[in-house]
């Protein structure tokens, strides 16, 4: 036990707080401190998926109480005009950036994050992500949209692509023997983080605006200041395990009966082998079909049920009132954080579970599960139940989730564990894809049946097939990826010779060291609960706008 401390201390002298060398756990240190570590970042960035509460008030900037509207202004105008309003569209193009930065950024720096480990890349992320909310307050202050872009769209971007992997490689490396919960409860908090940003946005919004201003920019500035302190906790709170390190009493599972290899992968050679590629393709078809109803779930419950939502079954969409209309909007608003809810609860729940029914048939649960549901979706419309639509896109939504945080136990299982947080990385350019792929499915097709005067309560029918046939090639592509070729495995030299370095020349050895053993103890406890109580609200703030559905 002493040779590791002191091993540990010898690797630590001179190197810089944020090293990695700094962040080995010595003995007495419980794993369990490293999820809520990682929820406090994940929390704080997944407030991208909430960024839509900014919209409408920021559409209004200039005229306060209506939109200053420029109609004939190109988007190239919008860009850098002081004296119109921004249209809604050009705002939204923001979840593009932020989404296709974040898959570019993960990909491009995920082998960096591997050397310096989880602490610096968490702390950088936080500066990237509140530095791009603090330029995106000055671009909504100085009313310029380009630096607003800049400013949240990129360097925030970055931001989630860097805080989005952290913690990825560190907690299955913690959690060998349960991977996939482990990832599921970390990513679980990127779900989790618009339920907690939008209600408290909305706060800051209402406290700040005034006759003269909307408020937008100083709630930018004091989330900006919030998430700096909580992903600051998190990045100092990350913990690595020393270099050969597993937990007490546990033997890797057969790789034989389980698919789950026990050798390692190198980066450079990950993106050469076909089960890169076939995963890649088993994450983006799986997001591509998810990511399309998330955003436009709200329009759909609307045009499908339209006067049953509010006791008149007899209208349809086009003959609801503007009063109706604005009241069935609230209720899909409910409908839209429940289903944020099922993101979240199926990101933990499918996770954990794939550590029992492995990953392949998890994703291949999926995928069978998805094509039932999105074919029976127009039956359930047709029927009137709200119920079931409702509980089926739950389920779906809760499979996208699930998709997200199953897929680095995935990777893990197939390369190792030594560059898995980079491969991830790399990976998350299918994220990037489908962020592009499924909007794009779901609202073109929509327009185009909409100008063939298919009645709005059938508009999705064929997008429903159409995500079926999505799902019917992700189940072949699953069904390809075998065991990857060894010929692409590092030797067992390389691999401890790496180690050995990332632990700053310290003894390669095996064992438990005394540390992570035990469960939940105080100090756990409590960090747990300092994550836990602000998830909990935003919970109670979703299931409370969500209740008005039924």
């Amino acid at each position: 036990m002493a040779s590791v401390e002191s091993a540990g201390t010898i690797s630590g002298r001179g190197a810089g707080v944020l090293d990695r060398e700094r962040t080995i756990a010595t003995a007495g240190f419980n794993r369990w401190l490293v999820p809520p570590a990682a929820l406090c970042i994940h929390l704080c960035i997944g407030m991208a998926y909430g960024f839509s509460v900014f919209w409408l008030p920021l559409s209004r900037a200039i005229g306060i109480t209506a939109p200053k509207a420029c109609p004939d202004m190109s988007l190239w105008q919008e860009l850098f005009t002081t004296t119109c309003d921004w249209k809604v569209a050009s705002l939204g193009w923001m979840f593009t950036l932020f989404f296709v930065v974040l898959g570019v950024a993960a990909a491009v720096w995920g082998g960096w994050l591997e050397r310096v480990g989880p602490r610096k890349a968490g702390f950088v992320a936080a500066l990237c992500w509140c530095g791009g909310l603090l330029l995106g307050a000055i671009g909504i202050y100085t009313h310029q949209l380009w630096i607003m872009w800049l400013g949240s769209g990129v360097i925030g971007g970055i931001g989630l692509g860097l805080g989005y992997i952290s913690p990825v490689s560190t907690l299955i490396k913690w959690f060998p023997d349960r991977r996939g919960m482990a990832t599921g409860m970390a990513i679980m908090g990127f779900g989790g983080g618009a339920m907690i940003g939008a209600p408290f946005a909305n706060l800051l919004i209402n406290y700040f605006k005034t006759s003269t201003d909307v408020g937008v920019w100083q709630a930018f500035v004091v989330m900006a200041v919030v998430y700096f302190v909580f992903m600051t906790i998190g990045a100092f709170a990350y913990r690595v395990t020393p270099a050969g390190w597993k937990p007490e009493g546990w033997t890797p599972p057969s790789e034989k009966k389980t698919m789950i290899s026990e050798h390692h992968v190198h980066l450079n050679n990950a993106h050469k082998t076909p089960q890169f590629w076939l995963i890649w393709w088993v994450l983006c078809l799986n997001v591509s079909a998810g990511i399309g109803v998330i955003g436009m779930a709200s329009p759909m419950l609307q045009e499908i049920f339209a006067g049953k939502l509010i006791g008149h079954p007899e209208l349809t969409f086009g003959q609801l009132s503007v009063e109706q209309k604005t009241v069935i909007a609230g209720i899909a608003a409910g409908f839209a954080g429940l289903l944020s809810l099922f993101n979240i609860g199926g990101r933990f729940f499918w996770a954990t579970l794939s550590d029992t029914i492995g990953r392949k048939n998890t994703y291949y649960t999926f995928f069978i599960l998805g094509i039932v549901l999105y074919a029976l979706a127009p039956t359930f419309a047709a029927m009137g139940s709200k119920l079931l639509f409702v509980l089926g896109f739950g389920i779906i939504l809760s499979m996208y989730g699930g998709g997200f945080a199953t897929v680095p136990a995935y990777l893990a299982d197939m390369f190792g564990t030594q560059f898995v947080g980079a491969i991830h990385g790399r990976l998350l350019t299918a994220w990037s894809t489908a962020g592009i792929i499924g909007p794009v499915v779901v609202n073109y097709i929509r327009e185009f049946q909409l100008a063939a005067g298919v009645p709005r309560d059938q508009l999705y029918n064929t997008t429903m097939y159409i995500l079926c046939a999505m799902l019917i090639a992700g189940i072949i592509c699953n069904y390809l990826v075998k065991p990857v070729d060894p010929k692409w495995y590092m030797s067992e030299a390389d691999v401890a010779k790496l180690q050995a370095a990332n632990a700053g020349a310290a003894t390669v050895q095996t064992g438990s060291f005394g540390i992570g053993t035990g469960g939940l103890d105080v100090k756990a406890a409590l960090f747990w609960l300092f994550v836990c109580v602000p998830l909990a609200w935003g919970v109670y703030k979703t299931l409370e706008s969500a209740v008005k559905i039924l």
